[in-house]
């Protein structure tokens, strides 16, 4: 039975009636044959409003990812990543181990960003000893945060001028541009590529999109086919991702809003280590409190968040409403007033 509240991830949503009758209605074809309409019509929607070439639709978020990677990136060659990113950290090491890519790790700041003396510092000379650094990597939204487009301008120059492609793992990318109120397109124009992911905040059930200039999406068609990731009648998932594009996107308002006032009622209880909401997560860090505990004692409630080394992260998204922020705080509240009877 799934928990009533679910914050552990925006992954978890499920298709509504509107969704579902897309599916149903989809017209099919083989998208291995490149063949499926359907598909087709989604990959040239978001190629269309993200401003590239082409698109390609993938299973998941990390074949995209390394797909991408691999596109940019041949055997031997480096790719450099924040040492807290997903395509580091959450990938199962997949562009070093399927990829023979060397990332090259550097420490993310409080707000995502990788400073610029240190991308400047990573990049290797033209010596045989070394690596070839050939692509730079970042993460928007970054644990909820939105890249500031001024460091991302400034980044992706960078790269440029040392002869640097630029990818980004824009799984939250729309997050990102209801957040900070510019056009999506415009956060993706930078970079030379990017992946979005259709399956967290937009709310379809599965599916990503690589997307970038034709030449890539066709080296990455290759990639996918040899990732096993070439499936055939994906139409049925394409029209739940072009439902959620097409009313999915504006109503992130939303979630954003109730993550705000999840993290303002929590901050009532100063134990819980609240820190300010970024777009639709919460993280928390208890001191004091035995988080195992609490975490059961939320899940008798019915409300599901994850728990890793010590801090909670709560995701706000399409099946969470209003009654499950005060659920969530109220349970809270009943947690730590019961500790200290």
């Amino acid at each position: 039975m799934p928990p009533l509240h679910d914050f552990r991830s925006d992954t978890v949503t499920r298709p509504g009636k509107a969704m579902k009758a897309a599916m149903v209605a989809a017209d099919l074809g083989d998208a291995v044959y490149d063949d499926c309409p359907t598909t087709k019509r989604l990959e040239a929607m978001a190629s269309e409003r993200l401003g590239k070439e082409a698109g390609l639709f993938f299973p998941t978020g990390t074949q995209s990812n390394l797909a991408g990677l691999m596109a940019h990136c041949g055997r031997g060659d480096e790719y450099i990543v924040g040492q807290q990113a997903h395509t580091y950290v959450n990938e199962a090491g997949g562009a070093a181990v399927l990829g023979s890519i060397q990332p090259q790790p550097l420490p993310n700041e409080a707000d995502g960003t990788i400073a610029l003396d240190a991308i400047r510092a990573a990049i290797k000379p033209d010596d045989f000893h070394f690596a070839r650094s050939r692509l730079l990597a970042l993460e928007n939204t970054f644990n909820g945060r939105v890249l500031p487009a001024a460091y991302v301008a400034e980044a992706t120059a960078l790269a440029r001028q040392h002869g640097l492609a630029t990818h980004l793992d824009g799984a939250r990318l729309f997050n990102a541009a209801v957040a900070s109120q510019t056009d999506p397109a415009d956060l993706a124009a930078p970079f030379d590529s990017l992946s979005i992911c259709l399956s967290k905040g937009l709310g379809a059930p599965i599916g990503s999109l690589l997307l970038g200039s034709r030449d890539l999406i066709e080296r990455a068609r290759r990639l996918r086919k040899m990732l096993g990731g070439g499936m055939r009648q994906t139409g049925v998932l394409a029209a739940a991702a072009i439902h959620a594009l097409d009313h999915h996107v504006a109503r992130l308002a939303d979630d954003h809003d109730r993550a705000a006032r999840l993290a303002e009622g929590l901050r009532a209880f100063p134990r819980l280590g609240v820190r300010e909401a970024q777009t639709n997560m919460v993280f928390m860090s208890p001191q004091g409190v035995d988080t195992a505990a609490l975490l059961a004692f939320l899940a008798e409630r019915g409300i599901a968040v994850s728990g890793r080394y010590g801090t909670l992260r709560w995701v706000t998204h399409l099946d969470i409403g209003d009654a499950g922020i005060t659920a969530a705080i109220d349970a809270c509240a009943d947690f730590l007033q019961q500790k200290a009877a």
